[in-house]
């Protein structure tokens, strides 16, 4: 399966979305989310980088979706949620939400791009292999790159190699009919473990844990079937 040509761009702006979610739904807003919302986005340009179940909270889904700018984003989400396809299905969609409003908007840190990879065909049910290691860590502004090693090297050591570094997107959210947390700046380090990694993962989530600040959130993600970022 080869990607939509409108998304073969390396996204500049990227959203982490994280949706809590009614008890038992989470299966519901997947098979909706994989069979309706990820060819449907990327024809407007956008692109559907990874779709998660957390490991450690079965009420939480979580997405990244990236665009080509701010300019870009803005004109793609007018187009999906003013169109036909969310309009049919958003009913749906909200029913299984508790709250939808845990969004970061971000931007990718050079030299670190995340890679968008084609999706499983329409009606893959098998979850792919690997799982997701992401780190939201408050930062501050004055950081002079001491703060970056440090993470990257705790990351490295506890066996999970940063795939990418993401800032705040300093720019304002110029959709606010969906909200984003502002005034936040942040990092986000992300890690890819290949193959049969959930206890692995277990091992480096808490590795991670006693290595970053007290409190930092550090998620473990299984893609799911239709997951762009898998191991």
């Amino acid at each position: 399966m080869t990607s939509n040509p409108t998304t073969d761009f390396a996204a500049q702006v990227i959203e982490l979305r994280q949706y809590t979610l009614h008890p038992g739904q989470r299966d519901v807003l997947i098979d909706l989310f994989e069979r309706e919302f990820v060819e449907t986005q990327q024809a407007l340009g956008m692109q559907v980088l990874g779709t998660f179940r957390d490991l450690d909270r079965p009420d939480r889904f979580v997405w990244l979706r990236g665009f080509a700018g701010t300019a870009a984003r803005a004109e793609a989400l007018a187009a999906f949620y003013g169109g036909p396809v969310w309009r049919a299905h958003r009913d749906v969609a909200n029913t299984t939400m508790i709250d939808s409003d845990d969004v970061l908007l971000l931007r990718p840190l050079p030299p670190w791009t995340l890679p968008h990879m084609p999706q499983a065909p329409l009606g893959a049910l098998e979850a792919p292999p690997g799982v997701v290691i992401a780190a939201e860590l408050a930062w501050p502004d004055s950081d002079d790159g001491t703060a970056l090693r440090y993470v990257t090297s705790a990351f490295t050591q506890a066996g999970a190699a940063p795939l990418a570094v993401l800032a705040t997107e300093p720019s304002p959210n110029d959709f606010p009919r969906l909200p984003v947390r502002e005034g936040e700046p942040v990092r986000v380090v992300l890690s890819l473990l290949r193959g049969d990694a959930a206890e692995a993962s277990r091992r480096i989530q808490r590795e991670l844990r006693e290595q970053l600040p007290r409190g930092t959130p550090v998620l473990r993600l299984a893609p799911t079937p239709r997951s762009s970022l898998h191991g």
